[in-house]
């Protein structure tokens, strides 16, 4: 086992996506005019953790349930190819949960500035929820991934709990303006996701896998598909337009228009799925460079004020 197995075990590529709900919930909190440098830290962190984990497990439960294969199209599987044992995996994964628990902790204790508060054990609930989620999507009885409903749980731990949830632990508020870059991330999110799906959705269904694309058809889950980006894209503009402030606001916007239509068209004209596997890689790197250029235009309007 080499270092290189481990990192391609990590998979740093699917970084930048899990890193935008921390990078979009502190950039809304300072928009709100409540940033913690700690807090922006160990969101990152616990983040890291948290999206290392889910890697991990889904390397190791594809294998053991024989998901993967020598011909799978997609980033190489570590425990698939022997490069990494079995029983190591699971070490790594027990570690990784460790880690990611005892960061989220951490993170819980600068949120509320070491003092007792109610909403401190809905936060403990909610990380010891993203660790579960993290692992069960590919690993044990009925992961809940071969069942068809990862977009729901990326939806809401991308979403609503890795936005809000950051944005709160800033700010100790929840104002109804905060649901919009949440759903924007987390709409993002599941689009990644469902592309991924689209691509795996031959071998899949002959696994019996049953994700979103496996069960409405290649052809629905491009409507599918469409339905999430241009929700992200509504949502993303009315968060700039009416919440935002400066002229620098339009700046997310102008990138991700044309950035996610483009995207869409590649998707409605490929008929070949393995011919998906970029479009990945664009989904992800389009939602971490909008959060970025939302968090650019929230500094800019912040120093200017």
């Amino acid at each position: 086992m080499s270092v290189k197995a481990w990192i391609e075990a990590a998979r740093p590529r699917t970084l930048p996506l899990a890193f935008s709900s921390a990078l979009m919930g502190s950039f809304a909190a300072l928009n709100a005019g409540s940033f913690s440098s700690r807090v922006f830290l160990l969101a990152l962190i616990t983040t890291l953790f948290l999206q290392v984990l889910s890697n991990f497990a889904n390397d190791y439960g594809d294998a053991a349930s024989g998901l993967d294969h020598k011909n799978r199209v997609g980033p190489m599987r570590t425990v698939q190819s022997g490069l990494i044992s079995p029983l190591a995996m699971k070490k790594a994964i027990l570690l990784t949960s460790i880690a990611a628990l005892v960061s989220g902790i951490w993170l819980i204790l600068e949120g509320f500035s070491y003092q007792v508060h109610p909403m401190a054990l809905i936060f403990l609930l909610l990380g010891l929820g993203a660790i579960a989620a993290a692992i069960k999507y590919t690993v044990g009885r009925n992961p809940y991934g071969y069942l068809g409903l990862g977009d729901v749980f990326v939806f809401v731990f991308f979403g609503p709990v890795g936005v809000a949830g950051t944005f709160f632990l800033h700010t100790h508020q929840l104002p109804e303006s905060i649901l919009w870059p949440s759903c924007v991330v987390g709409l993002l999110s599941m689009a990644v996701l469902n592309i991924n799906n689209m691509r795996d959705s031959r071998s899949d269904e002959a696994a019996g896998k049953r994700s979103v694309p496996v069960r409405l058809g290649l052809a629905k889950a491009k409507i599918y598909h469409a339905i999430l980006i241009l929700f992200a894209l509504t949502d993303l503009s009315v968060y700039t337009l009416i919440y935002m402030k400066g002229y620098l606001r339009i700046l997310p916007l102008a990138f991700a228009l044309p950035w996610f239509l483009i995207h869409l068209r590649t998707v409605w004209r490929t008929d070949e799925v393995v011919n998906l596997d970029p479009q990945l890689k664009k989904v992800a790197l389009g939602t971490f460079f909008t959060t970025l250029l939302c968090g650019l235009a929230i500094w800019a309007s912040s120093s200017l004020a």
